[in-house]
């Protein structure tokens, strides 16, 4: 692949600006709207104007969530290169910088592009049913907030108001929870149904949930943030995505900092993964002998935690990539 154009896209909502880099120089910008007309006539434009074709020309944007939805379905249809980046990477790359804009943007995008051009990482289009997938998972996750939202404050008034003042207040609410609770309880089944209906994703369901405390929840956001384990090959990356992987922070002899973890990750996740390993600790096995045993050594509760996170991660790598259910009490046979 010799790639020769760069183009960098910022997007926003309603725009989308294009700056188009060749041998490190921007040669093209434009601003159009954020749709499928837009974005052909773009297209159109620096395809026929500047020669791009699917061989040469990389496409780079940042991570935008649905407003990146048009470019996608388009640059997937089309057969695009396109490499989809995370906008923190972009930033802490490019050093210090001084003003911004939409245009401005654009053009840093499409210069990242060039000058990381030996590490470009293609964008993997997942399936449409992983699509589906995530988006039931972001509905769940929205109508869990909303449930919560009205329960914590009808149990602090129940402590705090009258008993009359509180059963007032509480019927208003009830109606509401109890809808909130029944379209949660829809939404799993949704979820349940569609991955028991595609082959491949009932067989990584069952490998990964045969792990003692990984459950549909932790099994269903790992396939999707994975990929279904495509866009990551080893649980130390899938670590570090879920900001759960340690790192140094040391320098000569002067900077002695505690090894910790980044901020840097999907926070999502890694909730996810924390409440999985709290209830490891909860239940009778080798996660509470091991968390018990590190805190008896003076080892620091989240510390501990986090490396029980670690385990459960290598754990589900490990089960996918050998195909086989998790056994408790594995022995290695000698031939």
């Amino acid at each position: 692949m010799k790639t020769e154009t760069y183009v960098g896209i910022d997007v926003s909502k309603e725009k989308l600006d294009f700056a188009l880099v060749k041998n490190g120089n921007k040669i093209f910008h434009c601003q159009t709207t954020n749709d499928l007309s837009g974005i052909k006539s773009v297209i159109k434009k620096i395809t026929k104007e500047y020669g791009c074709d699917h061989e040469s020309t990389i496409f780079c944007m940042e991570h935008t969530g649905i407003y990146n939805q048009h470019l996608l379905d388009l640059f997937e249809k089309k057969k695009f290169m396109l490499w989809l980046e995370s906008s923190m990477q972009i930033k802490k790359s490019l050093g210090m910088q001084r003003g911004k804009n939409d245009r401005i943007d654009a053009l840093r995008i499409a210069m990242y592009a060039f000058r990381f051009r030996d590490n470009i990482k293609l964008w993997q289009p997942p399936r449409m049913i992983i699509r589906h997938l995530k988006n039931l998972s972001a509905l769940r996750t929205r109508l869990m907030r909303a449930i919560k939202l009205l329960q914590l404050p009808l149990k602090e008034q129940a402590s705090f108001f009258n008993k009359k003042a509180a059963k007032e207040i509480s019927g208003h609410c009830n109606a509401s929870l109890k809808s909130l609770k029944k379209d949660l309880e829809k939404v799993n089944k949704q979820i349940q149904d569609v991955i028991l209906a595609d082959e491949h994703l009932k067989k990584l369901f069952q490998l990964i949930t045969s792990i003692t405390c990984v459950g549909p929840v932790t099994t269903t956001e790992m396939i999707i943030t994975t990929n279904e384990f495509k866009n990551f090959s080893e649980a130390s990356q899938y670590a570090c995505y879920a900001g759960v992987a340690p790192f140094e922070h040391s320098s000569g002899t002067s900077i002695r900092g505690k090894t910790r973890v980044s901020h840097m990750a999907n926070k999502t996740i890694k909730t996810i993964l924390h409440m999985a390993a709290v209830s490891s600790i909860h239940i009778e096995g080798e996660m509470k002998v091991y968390f018990e045993r590190k805190i008896k050594e003076g080892k620091n509760k989240m510390s501990v935690l986090n490396a029980i996170r670690n385990k459960l991660i290598k754990r589900i790598f490990a089960v996918v990539k050998r195909n086989e259910p998790y056994e408790k009490n594995y022995q290695f046979v000698l031939v």
